[in-house]
């Protein structure tokens, strides 16, 4: 079939467009990271004589990185509409997110659609497969205080053991609020083959939008954050301010993460904005963390529960493009999540004025010296 002059432009324009976001989106790593570090090198006084106002000031520019993260979609046209119960509402309580991973796109989309949740981002710990330590933002998860957790049969017993002492010493010391983690153990199109089969042998549901989730790192979490007097004290010399002030887990937020005809956006298309604008739909439904059982045969029953109804959901989204009600309502009510462009554009100006501060002042250092 031949190619007629409109759709060659049409193909040029957007080989174009993709490769200025790119270029965009490298320099804008180049300042931003090395930025974030240095400002953090520069800090460390400040971690010795207050540590709180410390972690506050590494939890902003957090938020900022992760801001210009999500401005990469947004202005591609990658925008969210949320459903379900509104979780502005415990925004400022102790929460457990729990997430269906399709791909790449979905911590994209997540961090894109909890900027306008208050202090969320910036006091939000991630639990991410070890992969990504080694990507551009590893080290900026690794300051932070992120969780690179290990795939496999193999790493499972020890990496649960690593998970608990990374919360005790890092969760509360920080001053963390949410914790976000992917139950399913990875993307839905590499484990849905095990699952089903997994499902047929234990005569469990079979699923085709999710997979049956795991539950080590769940049972782990609301093992060592519900009622931290409990659990002992964190460790950490701060850690035990923030301890007596923490009433502990106070809710799990079961996230369902819907991509119209189910197609996911990857980082790819996130980075160079090849597809056309896609809204995503993301709902949230809240549970009481004492609603949530702690015995793990009790756990296990009630985690699978939550992705069937992941499933129902998203056949619902599938079918009729929306989700359905929350119990209670006659109709289901969306919010679409909105982004101010002048405060991206300001953050991106800062990140880029900061690089510039920074080679300045090793220009100046390097003249001294030699």
């Amino acid at each position: 079939m031949a190619v007629t002059l409109e759709q060659a432009r049409r193909v040029g324009y957007t080989c174009l467009k993709a490769l200025l976001r790119f270029a965009f989106m490298v320099a804008n790593n180049l300042v931003a990271i090395p930025s974030y570090v240095l400002y953090l090198i520069v800090l460390q006084p400040l971690r010795v004589l207050d540590s709180e106002s410390f972690w506050y000031i590494e939890g902003v520019l957090f938020k900022w990185l992760l801001a210009m993260v999500a401005s990469w979609g947004w202005w591609a046209g990658y925008t969210v509409v949320e459903w379900g119960d509104d979780v502005k509402a415990v925004s400022e309580d102790e929460a457990m997110v729990l997430v269906n991973h399709q791909a790449t796109g979905d911590v994209c989309t997540l961090m894109m659609c909890l900027q306008d949740k208050g202090t969320v981002v910036r006091q939000m710990m991630w639990l991410m497969d070890h992969i990504f330590k080694y990507t551009n933002f590893g080290i900026v998860s690794l300051i932070h205080g992120d969780f690179f957790i290990r795939q496999g049969r193999a790493h499972r017993d020890q990496q649960l053991v690593l998970l608990k002492e990374h919360l005790e010493k890092y969760y509360r010391s920080r001053n963390r609020k949410w914790i976000v983690l992917f139950p399913e153990g990875g993307f839905l199109r590499k484990r849905r083959e095990t699952s089903q089969a997994f499902a047929k042998k234990n005569n469990l549901p079979f699923l085709k939008h999710v997979t049956l989730p795991r539950l080590g790192a769940t049972q782990v979490i609301l093992k060592t954050l519900v009622a931290p007097q409990e659990n002992g004290t964190p460790a950490g010399r701060d850690a035990v301010i923030k301890e007596s002030k923490s009433k502990g887990l106070q809710w799990v937020i079961d996230t369902t993460i819907a991509y119209p005809r189910g197609e996911p956006l990857d980082i790819q298309t996130w980075i160079l904005g090849y597809r056309q604008p896609t809204v995503t739909h993301v709902h949230y439904r809240i549970f009481p963390v004492k609603d949530v059982p702690a015995e793990p045969e009790a756990l296990t029953h009630w985690l699978y529960q939550r992705f069937i109804e992941k499933e129902d959901l998203l056949t619902h989204f599938y079918e009729t493009g929306a989700f359905p009600p929350l119990q209670g309502q006659t109709k289901a009510i969306s919010r679409e999540m909105t982004l101010s462009n002048l405060w991206l554009v300001g953050i991106q100006s800062l990140a880029f004025l900061s690089g510039g501060m920074w080679y300045c002042i090793f220009q100046y250092f390097y003249h001294c010296l030699f």
